[in-house]
């Protein structure tokens, strides 16, 4: 009989301890308006849930789906965009494979120019040359010019650029991408 109150016990504390996480959670995630409703709507299910374990354990599921929804809309950015870096200044990367596959990035920085940034991040590598950063590998995807003729090239706002990546600043607007191309 004693294991059984103590098994409830501990359900019940378990069940507050996740309603109370998500509880902060949520509240960390909303604003002003937002934050009161939640809170508000947390104490009520709150309540409900003390009446029985089952309807606690319900109401943590509730919650935790609503905090992921949330957080979904709270980032506002779309799927398949990796958010990059940190910094005050945020652009645009895509990478395009020689396959067509396109990858997305929403890069975050403090540099100056984009192929600072870019290599900072270890989206791009290659070697110093006498017209600047010759890219060899971009997101992790060498290509290599002498053995198949591919090559990554450089684009902004999706004309070929007339800077190297390394000299090019970053300016608000603006996108960049590299595209591995046959030369």
């Amino acid at each position: 009989m004693k294991r059984i109150s103590v098994s409830k016990r501990l359900t019940y504390i378990i069940c507050m301890a996740l309603i109370l996480a998500a509880v902060l959670f949520a509240a960390g995630c909303g604003n002003g308006a937002d934050k009161k409703a939640e809170g508000a709507e947390a104490g009520t299910q709150a309540s409900q849930a003390e009446e029985t374990d089952a309807s606690a354990e319900d109401t943590a599921a509730e919650e935790g789906s609503k905090t992921e929804d949330a957080s979904a809309e709270e980032s506002g950015k779309a799927e398949g965009v990796s958010v990059v870096g940190e910094g005050n200044t945020v652009f645009p990367f895509t990478v395009v494979d020689k396959d067509g596959n396109e990858t997305e990035f929403e890069v975050h920085t403090d540099k100056e120019t984009v192929g600072e940034a870019l290599e900072e991040l270890g989206l791009i590598a290659g070697d110093e040359g006498e017209y600047g950063l010759y890219v060899k590998t971009v997101n992790g995807i060498t290509a290599d010019y002498d053995a198949d003729g591919v090559y990554w090239a450089f684009y902004v706002n999706g004309e070929y650029a007339a800077t190297g990546v390394d000299s090019t600043p970053i300016a608000e607007g603006e996108s960049y991408s590299f595209k591995a191309e046959k030369g």
